[in-house]
């Protein structure tokens, strides 16, 4: 084994011992020395755009970014002295003289980067506001998931380095240059024309409030004060990991019935689960994928789509609309189990209370500013109206707790509400990558063999993938029952790949033939869900890791884990949908999708 090198060198009088290729950043953290920083995020590469994490070094003339220097041996670093402070006050001096500086109306008052160094280095009177010109900033409201605010951005480009290292999507660039630099879209096209994909992965990073979710809060309390409503809400399985944070609560704590509670108590008529509707989304693409390879391994029909991919996450549907739109095919047509939920809530459920769907107000509460823009899409109208009325990320929620005076902690735990309230552990599992995968082949391996899949207590490791990674799995299928002889001895061959840069290394190998999959999960945010943009701020690899150890710990102490043991899976088959794939569900919960330009 190769031992890595170490240096030693002196921050601040003391003594520090770390690897080669450390940054001063990094070794001061060691040491546990704060320095702040703006455009530094630890998801992204290094850009050393802001300054404000300048330090002194011993024998130099000029300050350095403590970001991008990497340490050197016998190297003296001084973070706190006059000419530190100065410049770093003067730097933030600099962008508050071209910011937006209204905080009290802005969404991100209370958790802004920007803010918090102001209040830091007592910036005052802002010295430099009378050398800058007026701007005429552009603000973008066109898109329903995401608000794009020129007169809050300080140009530190950590959204242009989500976009394209993480996501490898660059619908967000740098334009002109010097005092007239903006970060934009292209030729400013509004950002839901473009590329981009909603994801919502530039908001999580953003350090002030130049790119938030839009906000549908007030709308929301709309609708629950009129009497004239029922209000439905339906909550993914990654809120209930990461709403805790919201409220002062340490990452990866589960909250489930807290937060259940939480909302029966801001006055929605009916608390239900999307997880609910997971469990049908394994069913109906389980059957789905059994469908095609019947069609591909019996019937020889060589117009089959395969490899079939999942479509539950509504930024890689975008991303595959635009960059790989001869693959539309291959989508599972399955809608995701928000919008299978928001067909369900006017249709079956209506039916079942006896209301009138017209006075039904679906709200979903979600971990993805992407689900804000599914919703609204005409493809999900099926029930007659728009399906899901409101989509309200888990920051959302935390905002309107909070407006409510709830004391969150205290809460006592309560239970999901009956009909589209029941769900398994299969279906808490859809929140992390790998999920949707393991979900579909406890249930479609089951299916076929009669018996349960070969792994340790129904946890299918090979195909949990990790964050940042290509995972590549493949189940050999012996011993099948009659009707699925076709299959024996196949091997099923399967990929979960998350975030769209890994998206589209999947899709290139496909397209060039380079690999030869059945099934194909892909989650457009880092870890899946999890990750999602509209997850409670700051979040990093060490928070996803905690909110996905809580997910699979929520599965493993769920009483039944195989979405077709649920019990309210079965009755709305029998009382409703009657079979898998038949006319009523292919009405309700399937579509298909558009190709789209590539701006």
């Amino acid at each position: 084994m190769t031992k890595t090198k170490k240096i030693n060198i002196k921050i601040d009088g003391i003594n520090v011992s770390v690897e080669e290729g450390t940054t001063i950043l990094n070794a001061a953290l060691n040491a546990n020395i704060h320095i702040p920083t703006l455009c530094y995020h630890k998801d992204l590469c290094v850009a050393g755009n802001c300054r404000v994490c300048v330090v002194e070094l011993k024998g130099a003339k000029n300050l350095v970014a403590s970001c991008a220097m990497p340490v050197s041996e016998g190297m003296e670093v001084f973070t706190n002295t006059g000419k530190v402070r100065l410049a770093r006050k003067h730097i933030v001096e600099l962008l508050l003289s071209e910011h937006n500086a209204d905080c009290t109306k802005c969404y991100k008052n209370g958790n802004c980067e920007l803010q918090l160094l102001a209040s830091e280095m007592l910036t005052g009177e802002h010295m430099f506001l009378d050398l800058v010109p007026d701007q005429h900033y552009t603000i973008d409201m066109f898109n329903p998931a995401i608000i794009k605010d020129d007169s809050r951005c300080i140009r530190c480009q950590r959204c242009v380095r989500t976009c394209e290292e993480l996501q490898s999507v660059s619908a967000l660039g740098v334009a002109y240059k010097g005092d007239k630099m903006k970060i934009s879209t292209f030729f400013e096209h509004p950002m839901f024309e473009v590329v981009c994909t909603n994801c919502g992965q530039c908001v999580n990073r953003c350090p002030t409030g130049a790119l938030v979710e839009r906000n549908y809060v007030d709308e929301v309390w709309d609708a629950i004060y009129d009497p004239t409503k029922h209000v439905v809400v339906q909550t993914a399985p990654a809120v209930r990991i990461a709403l805790g944070e919201s409220l002062g609560m340490n990452p990866g704590k589960i909250v489930t019935g807290k937060m259940v509670a939480a909302l029966k108590r801001l006055g929605f008529d009916s608390v239900l689960d999307t997880d609910f509707t997971a469990d049908l989304t394994i069913i109906e693409e389980g059957n789905e994928l059994l469908t095609r390879l019947k069609r591909a391994l019996v019937d020889k029909d060589k117009k089959v789509a395969l490899p079939m991919a999942t479509s539950c996450s509504p930024g890689w549907i975008k991303f595959i609309e635009h960059t790989f739109p001869e693959y539309l095919p291959n989508l599972s047509t399955c809608k995701s189990p928000q919008q299978m939920f928001g067909a369900l809530a006017k249709t079956y459920y209506a039916q079942k209370r006896g209301l009138d769907p017209k006075n039904i107000v679906s709200v979903s509460i979600m971990p993805c500013t992407a689900k804000k823009f599914e919703a609204n899409r005409p493809e999900m109208r099926s029930s007659g109206y728009q399906d899901v009325d409101y989509v309200l990320t888990t920051r959302e929620l935390g905002i309107m707790i909070k407006q409510a005076g709830l004391a969150f902690e205290s809460l006592p735990d309560e239970h999901f509400d009956s009909i589209m309230g029941e769900s398994t552990g299969a279906a808490v599992i859809f929140g992390s990558t790998g999920g949707v995968m393991e979900a579909a082949l406890r249930t479609a391996y089951e299916l076929v063999t009669g018996r349960e899949v070969p792994f340790d207590g129904l946890n299918i490791t090979p195909v949990r993938g990790t964050e940042g990674e290509i995972r590549e799995a493949a189940i050999k299928i012996t011993d099948v029952l009659p009707e699925w002889k076709f299959l024996e001895g196949v091997e099923l061959k399967c990929v979960v790949a998350n975030g769209l840069a890994n998206a589209k290394k999947v899709m290139q190998a496909v397209k060039d033939g380079k690999a030869d999959y059945h099934f194909i999960e892909i989650m457009a945010c880092p870890g899946g869900c999890l990750g999602g943009g509209g997850q409670p701020i700051p979040t990093d690899r060490e928070i996803r890791n905690k909110r996905k150890e809580a997910i699979y710990q929520e599965d493993k102490g769920m009483p039944i884990r195989k979405s077709h043991e649920n019990p309210e899976i079965k009755q709305i088959y029998a009382e409703f949908l009657e079979k898998p794939l038949g006319h009523k569900s292919h009405e309700l919960l399937h579509t298909h999708y558009t190709p789209r330009k590539r701006y």
